[in-house]
C-alpha cells in the first residue's frame, strides 16, 4: 500500500497551554478512498532536525499540503511543508496543497496573497479545465498563476481555484474533498491520477 505524508493545523489551547498539530479525520478518509495510507507530519520534526530522516524511514510516495491557518501564523508550519516541498522537489514526487496548502505552492513560487470576500463558507461553480461546484472555505487567494504553474479553475469572480505544476506531478485546490458529504468522485479521481 502507498503511504503518503500529510501536512498538520496548529491549534493552540491557552487554557492548557498546549500547541496541537492537528488533522480532519475526514481528510484522512479522503485519501484512504483512493487506497492510499496517511501518515501525518509532526511539525516538531523540524525544530528538532529529525524531518529529513523520518521523511527517509516513511519513504512516502507523494504529500499532502492540508488546509488551516494562515501562512505566517505558525512558522513551524510553514517551515514544515517548505522543507516536505524541498523533499518532493528533489524525488519529483506528487504533491496535493488543498486550500492553505495550495497558498503554499504559490508563496513558494514568488506569488502573493490577497484577501477575497465571499469565499468563507460558501459554495460556487469552478470554471475552465476543472468545473463543477465546490465548497469554499478561504478568505486569501493567490494574486496570479505562479511562475512554472497553469491555470486549472477559476471562480465566477475570477478568483484562481487550482493550478498544476507545468512540469512536476503538484496540483493545488483552494476547495476541500474532505469537507464533502460524499467524497466526490472528480476529487478522488484527480488525485489517485495524481499519485500514479
Amino acid at each position: 500500500m502507498k503511504v503518503i505524508v500529510i501536512s498538520q493545523r496548529i491549534d493552540f489551547l491557552p487554557e492548557r497551554g498546549e500547541r496541537r498539530d492537528a488533522l480532519d479525520q475526514q481528510l484522512v478518509s479522503f485519501v484512504a478512498s483512493t487506497g492510499v495510507c496517511a501518515v501525518p507530519v509532526s511539525n516538531t520534526l523540524v525544530s528538532s532536525d529529525l524531518l529529513d530522516a523520518w521523511l527517509s524511514n516513511i519513504n512516502p510516495a507523494g504529500i499532502l499540503l492540508s488546509g488551516g491557518e494562515d501562512i505566517g501564523e505558525y512558522p513551524e508550519r510553514d517551515l514544515t511543508e517548505q522543507k516536505l516541498l524541498d523533499y518532493a522537489q528533489k524525488r519529483k514526487l506528487p504533491v496535493l496543497g488543498i486550500c492553505r496548502g495550495m497558498q503554499m505552492l504559490g508563496v513558494r513560487a514568488g506569488t502573493a496573497l490577497k484577501q477575497v470576500i465571499g469565499h468563507a463558507g460558501t459554495r460556487h461553480p469552478l470554471y475552465g479545465y476543472i468545473e463543477g461546484e465546490v465548497n469554499s472555505f478561504h478568505n486569501q487567494a493567490l494574486t496570479n498563476i505562479p511562475p512554472d504553474y497553469t491555470l486549472l479553475a477559476k471562480s465566477d469572480d475570477g478568483v484562481i481555484e487550482a493550478i498544476r505544476h507545468k512540469i512536476l506531478p503538484w496540483e493545488g485546490w483552494m476547495w476541500h474533498p474532505e469537507r464533502e458529504a460524499v467524497f466526490a468522485s472528480r476529487d478522488i479521481e484527480r488525485f489517485s491520477a495524481l499519485l500514479r
